[in-house]
Order: structure tokens, then sequence, then C-alpha cells
């Protein structure tokens, strides 16, 4: 079922072009890794650098909380009613 026996001369022949393709692939692949590492750290270094920004409903739920805290900031809590007008009315718990 096999093919018909290959050369010892072109078993060796097949196995130097793959040394050849190894030694030349190996070498090829871990530089585009280094580029593209070295590529992404770039990027990363000029996001850092731009300031962020903020979308409309990030801008307008701060807004919302501003508000909301002036509002906290500006309320004044109902006085309690006194001891004495609780006896007068006659629901003294």
């Amino acid at each position: 079922m096999r093919g018909p026996p290959v050369g010892l001369e072109e078993q060796v022949g097949r196995a130097m072009w793959f040394k050849i393709f190894i030694l030349v692939a190996v070498p090829a692949l871990a530089i585009a890794w280094g580029i593209y590492f070295y590529w992404q750290w770039r990027l990363d270094q000029q996001e850092k650098n731009q300031p962020k920004q903020a979308s409309q409903r990030l801008q307008k739920s701060r807004g919302e909380v501003a508000d909301w805290a002036q509002k906290m900031a500006a309320y004044k809590p109902p006085k309690p009613p006194s001891e004495s007008s609780g006896e007068q009315d006659g629901t003294a718990s």
C-alpha cells in the first residue's frame, strides 16, 4: 500500500530542506512576535497619555448626582413634634 521506496539521498535532501525551513521560520516568527508586542506596548503608552473621554451617559449621570447632592445639602428635615403637643391631642404613646 505504500508508494515506491524512497532513496537515502532523497530522504537526506528532504530533511535538509526541512531544516532550512525551520532555521528561517522560527527566527522570523520570533521577530514578528517581538514586533507585535512592541507595537501593543507603544499603543498602551499612547493611550495612557491621552485624556479619558467621558461618554454622554456618564456626563448625564454625573450631572444628576451633582443636582441630587445640592438638593440634599439644602434639605432641612422637619422638626419633630414636641412632647407637649402629643399629650394635648391624647395620642401619647
